[in-house]
């Protein structure tokens, strides 16, 4: 990155720079956890001659063993396309009107993890149901290991409450699946055959004034031999949809492959769930009693707003150590 002619490529000097981040995400933490277990060292030292710094060692140690504990959740992130961003789509399914607005506020819940740890979040597409909530969104999160720490949110979510579209306030359960997949770039080579790739061009739906009602600037690529379907509208120009949607596209083909591999993986062990987009991985109930409880790991709260407000880390991190001990 020092070198003259860093930035004379910019696509190249980004991506770069994107490598670095979940690089310094482990390294920068270790370092400082080494200059606190040093001080340590000087701390017990210089307890040994005064009470006032004997007193201070037991603080030091809890903070040392903080760091070590989230350097060695980091330390799970390590499969090929951890530190990358992740592209997520959130479908709306069973439920009627409840799974259309139970998926926007999955979407939501997302967009708060994200904020609260910096990250920044893309919108690739949104199709907005007529009455509440959304059809189907797709947005890309950015930052340090997104998408390790976000590939266990595939699957389906169910929620139970009672439901502010039903007159008669019945107990409604709804459902919405979740499809994550890592952001390539242009450095990972995916073969892909022009000949088996469809695009269909459309107008775009949803707010954009006469721009939305006069051009075709809607992009859907169809992978044929696997039925994979991408669409991308945000973009008022034809050219970035279609960059964006074939950079979907490459994503999902990359997540089918890591699926595959998952899978020989997990058939050596009889007693592993399978994990992957369609599965029930998480249960979320508003009434009668407020809890969320994932059916993998067993990580549950009692908070149902806080996890819908954003906390959800506690889950993330369940799911990598559950991965640890399946594969033992």
């Amino acid at each position: 990155m020092s070198a003259p002619d860093f930035w004379d490529d910019q696509d190249k000097a980004r991506a770069t720079v994107a490598r670095l981040k979940p690089l310094n995400a482990v390294i920068k933490p270790f370092d400082e956890l080494q200059k606190e277990v040093a001080d340590l060292d000087l701390l017990i030292e210089m307890g040994e001659e005064d009470e006032e710094f004997r007193t201070e060692i037991p603080g030091k140690l809890e903070s040392i063993e903080t760091q070590l504990d989230e350097l060695e959740t980091k330390s799970l992130l390590n499969a090929p396309y951890d530190g990358n961003a992740a592209i997520m789509t959130v479908n709306a399914r069973d439920g009627g009107t409840d799974a259309n607005d139970w998926a926007e506020m999955l979407l939501r819940m997302y967009s708060l993890w994200a904020k609260s740890n910096g990250y920044d979040v893309e919108l690739l597409d949104r199709q907005d149901n007529e009455e509440a909530g959304i059809n189907s969104v797709s947005f890309v999160v950015r930052g340090p290991f997104a998408y390790g720490y976000l590939k266990g949110e595939a699957g389906t979510h169910r929620l139970v409450r009672i439901s502010p579209f039903n007159s008669e306030a019945k107990r409604m359960t709804s459902f919405a699946s979740v499809d994550v997949s890592p952001e390539i770039d242009d450095s990972i080579q995916i073969d892909i055959k022009d000949e088996d790739v469809r695009e269909d061009t459309m107008r775009a739906s949803g707010a954009g004034g006469q721009h939305v009602n006069k051009t075709s600037s809607a992009i859907r690529l169809t992978h044929l031999p696997t039925n994979t379907v991408v669409y991308c509208q945000m973009e008022r120009s034809q050219h970035k949809n279609r960059a964006m949607a074939w950079k979907m596209l490459r994503a999902r083909l990359v997540r089918a492959e890591e699926e595959k591999r998952e899978a020989a993986m997990a058939a050596k062990y009889k007693n592993m769930a399978k994990v992957g987009f369609g599965t029930q991985i998480r249960n979320y109930f508003q009434h009668p009693d407020q809890r969320v409880k994932d059916t993998r790991t067993g990580e549950q709260t009692g908070n149902f707003h806080q996890v819908l407000d954003g906390d959800i880390q506690n889950f993330l991190e369940a799911f990598l150590r559950w991965r640890v001990k399946e594969d033992i």
